[in-house]
């Protein structure tokens, strides 16, 4: 019988591995790179948002609403109830809210009020 041999090659004993090291610059170019679409899409949002800003200063059409004086201990609800009877208090409470863009609930003797039209038949 005939041996054979098998032999596998040899590796170099030493093997380089390069690694990518990165330097404080370096990092911080990384960094800026990928900020930078975060960058540019708030910067868009922020220009074109400014458009779309609510103000108090555009009301309701001159014709859908009347004008009421508050008498000395109303409230919104008390007179939610007085001028819709039949509707639930709290919907037109939120309407008077709305239309006369108030930032609370408390009302002024001799203050103005504006009533949405399709409520303000009761009073």
């Amino acid at each position: 019988m005939t041996a054979i041999g098998i032999s596998t090659p040899v590796l170099p004993a030493t093997r380089t591995v390069t690694r990518l090291r990165l330097t404080t610059r370096g990092r911080r170019v990384l960094a800026a790179l990928a900020a930078l679409p975060a960058a540019v899409a708030l910067s868009a949002a922020v220009i074109s948002g400014g458009a779309a800003l609510a103000t108090r200063d555009d009301g309701a059409p001159a014709g859908s609403f009347e004008t009421i004086t508050v008498a000395p201990g109303d409230t919104l609800w008390s007179i939610a109830e007085e001028i819709a009877p039949a509707s639930d208090p709290r919907d037109v409470v939120d309407a008077v809210v709305r239309l006369n863009a108030l930032d609370g609930v408390t009302l002024v003797a001799g203050e103005s009020l504006a009533i949405p039209a399709e409520y303000a038949r009761g009073r």
